[in-house]
């Protein structure tokens, strides 16, 4: 299904993956892994054709399926969410052009518009495109988007439907290889349960980059470990499951570190030896440029320690203080069709404040959150602001970074802080060296979301609206985010499915939708964050 050989991949002109080669065939399930940064995201654009490796060579066979990590840009923004899952096999075409053709026969019933719609009714009928609206909309609802969802253009769809639509589109389509870019984002646990579960069946070649891969952990029959370290990055395969993965993954970086521990002590003891000797008689001069040689030598064939994520001490900068009552909402009302996905809703945000919202797929939650950014207007109601007041919205698109300027540009535009602690703040979250200078339109989604809350909380916002702020990032940068937004002391209205982060933020209030309910936080409502 894949074959790749002697792959080398770049992004905005940083080299990130050298001399890969590796197949994938029918019945296997390959996960690819990495911190944040090390060019998963890129590399599974190149395998599914989307963009061209600096060099190399990928050959694909039969029908691939492509799930991208970001929908926008994506086709069929005006079609509805059943017609674009449809598409995937031809079926909308195939249903359009049956209904015209039975129209053209009830207005003209000739012999030749009874063969052209009979041929058309047969094909159609082989397709099995009778029963493919059924299963269509059985996968969009396994996905958690709603009845009252599939029909609506993609346009009016959120960023997490889309992505939704998208999967069940390239799962209808039953594609021979999947390539998917962490497919279980914004799913609920019944959705990841049921993705799972049907991946777990699959008999094609499939190829993921997930932070659930324990969900599918003896489905996994390799796993490619993507480590840029300091330099060209390089594909580690390792045979069995993601269990098996974890534990020879550990060990191995365990080795490493000893290796690379003895490598510089070799290192500081000759170089020291030598500068002792410089400066004494001809004889030992001499001799310390030999050792001056040997020390290059080691430096060059030296392996690298294993590659930290950022730093576990994530500190925000403190946001400008602000008046009691930092957010109001007053008899808000916004749908999108009948009825209304919130009606006659009251909220109070304090200062320091945190609110959860939560509910299942299609409660409302992110529509809420946009329109107290003031994105969206709200039907009815209004919004208002206390007293210096200054709001951030992260939105599950990364909407505020625009492809063609440098990660610190970013930076700059959103704060009148200095260079020097933007690129600290930058540094603390992993986006450190020749990554600040590049174009933000080529990061991963993981350095992306990293980069948007770099955004808000270096922007001076004290009240950040949060939509699923650890979407993307790996493990090891999901708790330094967490643990850095609990300590922040600014308000915060947060939806996620992430239980940890939760946990870690320990919020104030929690507003149930769609009931909107407001009660305390307790930890017993943890057990409900995933499922909502």
């Amino acid at each position: 299904m894949l074959s790749v050989r002697d792959l080398e991949v770049e992004a905005g002109g940083t080299p990130l993956l050298s001399g890969a080669t590796f197949t994938v065939a029918p019945g296997d399930t390959v996960g690819l892994v990495g911190r944040n940064g090390a060019g998963k995201t890129t590399l599974l654009r190149v395998l599914a054709g989307e963009a061209p490796p600096t060099s190399g060579l990928v050959l694909r066979r039969g029908a691939v399926g492509y799930l991208a990590q970001e929908p926008r840009g994506q086709a069929g923004e005006g079609m509805s969410a059943l017609a674009r899952v449809l598409s995937g096999r031809g079926l909308d075409e195939a249903a359009t052009r049956l209904e015209k053709l039975r129209l053209q026969l009830e207005e003209d019933p000739t012999e030749a518009n009874v063969a052209r719609y009979a041929r058309a009714e047969e094909a159609f009928s082989i397709a099995e495109g009778y029963r493919a609206e059924a299963d269509a909309n059985r996968i969009l609802a396994a996905l958690g988007l709603g009845a009252d969802r599939v029909g609506l253009p993609l346009s009016a769809l959120s960023g997490g439907e889309r992505r939704r639509v998208e999967l069940a589109r390239i799962l209808f389509a039953g594609s021979d290889l999947l390539l998917l870019d962490e497919p279980t984002n914004h799913l609920d646990v019944d959705a990841k349960a049921w993705l799972m579960g049907f991946l777990r069946s699959y008999r094609g070649a499939l190829v993921v980059v997930s932070h659930d891969l324990e969900l599918l952990d003896e489905a996994i029959t390799r796993v490619l470990h993507l480590d840029r370290g300091q330099g060209t990055g390089q594909l580690v395969e390792y045979r069995g499951t993601y269990s098996q993965y974890l534990a020879a993954r550990a060990a191995d970086e365990e080795r490493q570190a000893r290796l690379a521990e003895r490598q510089h002590a070799e290192i500081h003891r000759l170089a020291s030896l030598a500068d002792s000797m410089r400066h004494q008689t001809a004889k030992r001069a001499r001799k310390a440029k030999t050792l001056d040689h040997r020390v290059e030598r080691l430096r060059a064939e030296a392996v690298e320690g294993p590659t930290r994520g950022p730093s576990s001490r994530v500190r925000f900068p403190p946001p400008p203080h602000a008046g009691r009552v930092v957010l109001e909402g007053e008899g808000l009302s916004k749908g999108f069709g009948s009825p209304p996905l919130f009606q006659a809703l009251d909220l109070t945000l304090q200062r320091g404040e945190r609110l959860l919202v939560m509910g299942l797929n299609g409660a409302g939650k992110t529509t809420l959150l946009r329109v107290l950014a003031g994105v969206l207007q709200p039907d009815e109601g209004t919004v208002r602001r206390g007293l210096g007041v200054s709001v951030g919205y992260y939105a599950q698109e990364h909407e505020g970074i625009v492809p063609g300027r440098t990660v610190l540009q970013h930076l700059i535009d959103r704060s009148d802080a200095p260079e020097h602690d933007l690129r600290s703040l930058a540094g603390m979250l992993g986006l450190t060296g020749g990554v600040a200078a590049q174009d933000a339109g080529t990061l991963s989604g993981g350095e992306k979301t990293k980069l948007a809350l770099a955004q808000l909380v270096g922007g001076r916002h004290n009240v950040l609206l949060l939509d699923e702020p650890t979407n993307n990032l790996d493990p090891g940068s999901r708790e330094a985010v967490g643990r850095a937004l609990a300590a922040w002391p600014g308000a915060m209205v947060v939806v996620s499915h992430d239980v940890e982060f939760v946990r870690a933020l320990a919020p104030d209030r929690v507003l149930l939708m769609p009931d909107q309910t407001l009660d305390y936080w307790s930890d017993d409502l943890s057990e409900l964050v995933a499922l909502a």
